[in-house]
């Protein structure tokens, strides 16, 4: 069997390095009696590179070749990247795809073309990289009814956040390391205004509670507004502050879905993951939680995932794999204000003393927080659990200024 990769960027090369490097063991695994890359596409000139004889600039080389049997696509992005993948879909061909993009706006239409077409449309690495999660959860996990699904998506988030706990640093100066670590791009506003990890949520969303999310309807916010002052607070408390993605299924069927930084207490199984790494926690009816934990980005490591879906691809010639969801479906997701939680809230006031009383008799017990070189001028509390709605109702009639508000957690 014959495979196509599109693409040759960091995933892309990591593909074709991976499948060069291991081809004797992926073939046996494959059940194939070969699986070699015939076609490499990308746009640029890589006739010095050591893969160059495979390198083509025509997409059509790759859809009109009946002995290309998988393709890989690595490009990134939903256009010409949706155009491609629904033609060789259409054209019999599987597809396995690391674009979190592509499958968060069009995975629903492109599975469905795979089931019409006796084809396959696989994306492990479209999440978490390299930690296998897609598969789990459609499969090791499928006797649960799962209720809940969370993590820690974004590896350059959550170096930046990683940073400020540890090492006090401003939101600014932890980026620029970020960015001069190579974690983060020269434009870093998919990871740090929280798209990239609504993106994955949504996938992740859809495969659990089966119906399509699309990430436009996901309420979103990213770390660009944290503060020492707020890092300082969480310590206080006993606890961190991690940028989560966070879906939720209520009794009645609909969904709960939200990207944003929360405060979570040290002894939650998120608390710990520091630095790039991601994690993805899975809470279900049979199981409880289960925490898959990993790189969540790299050469390698996505690379791992993208060749596993080619051989699962190659596995799978004569049938397709039951696999994927249905279409969304209007008021299927539902205002994160109708849960119910605790908040943080980080607020300025001219009088303490009047601010810390009127907090008291709004709410039952609530926290006070304290930091080092706190101001007459600063409050911070945590409210009771109770629905967001009601105490964001509460929070606005206080006579403080709020400066924050995050949600708290309990993982």
């Amino acid at each position: 069997m014959q495979i196509a990769i599109m693409g040759f960027g960091t995933i892309g090369s990591g593909v074709a390095e991976l499948l060069m490097k291991n081809k004797k063991s992926i073939v046996a695994k494959s059940t194939q009696n070969s699986l070699d890359i015939k076609y490499i596409l990308d746009i640029r000139d890589f006739s010095d590179h050591e893969f160059g004889e495979y390198f083509t600039k025509d997409f059509n080389d790759i859809l009109n070749d009946a002995n290309v049997g998988i393709v890989v696509e690595c490009m990134g992005g939903t256009s010409p990247a949706y155009e491609y993948v629904s033609s060789c879909l259409k054209a019999g061909k599987s597809v396995v795809s690391s674009n979190k993009e592509l499958v968060a706006a069009k995975g629903y239409e492109l599975l469905e073309l795979a089931k019409e077409n006796n084809v396959n449309f696989l994306f492990e690495a479209s999440v978490g990289g390299g930690i296998p999660i897609i598969r789990p959860i459609s499969q090791c996990l499928a006797a649960n009814e799962i209720c809940e699904i969370a993590g820690i998506l974004n590896g350059t988030t959550n170096f930046i956040l990683t940073k400020m706990i540890e090492e006090g640093m401003a939101f600014e100066d932890a980026l620029k390391l970020a960015q001069d670590n190579g974690y983060a791009e020269r434009d870093p506003s998919a990871d740090i205004l929280g798209h990239d990890a609504a993106r994955k949520i949504c996938i992740l969303a859809s495969l659990c509670f089966g119906k399509h999310v699309y990430p436009d309807v996901v309420e979103t916010t990213g770390i660009t507004e944290i503060t020492p002052e707020d890092v300082a607070y969480a310590k206080n408390w006993g606890g961190v502050i991690k940028l989560i993605g966070r879906a939720i299924q209520n009794d009645n069927g609909k969904i709960i879905i939200t990207v944003g930084p929360s405060l979570i207490q040290n002894h939650c199984q998120l608390a710990s993951v520091d630095d790039v790494f991601n994690a993805i926690l899975v809470r279900g009816d049979a199981i409880g939680d289960v925490v898959f934990y990993g790189k969540g980005a790299g050469k390698l490591p996505t690379a791992s995932a993208v060749v596993a879906d080619v051989i699962d691809c190659a596995k799978h010639t004569a049938k397709r794999k039951a696999f994927g969801w249905g279409p969304c479906e209007d008021d299927y997701v539902i205002a994160p204000n109708l849960n119910s939680g605790a908040l943080y809230v980080r607020a300025q006031t001219d009088d303490y003393i009047a601010a810390f009383n009127a907090i008291n008799k709004a709410f039952d017990a609530p926290a006070i927080l304290h930091r080092d070189d706190e101001p007459k001028t600063e409050i911070a509390f945590i409210t009771p659990v109770m629905r967001e709605k009601e105490a964001r109702e509460v929070i606005e009639k206080l006579p403080i200024d709020v400066k924050a508000t995050l949600r708290v957690l309990d993982y």
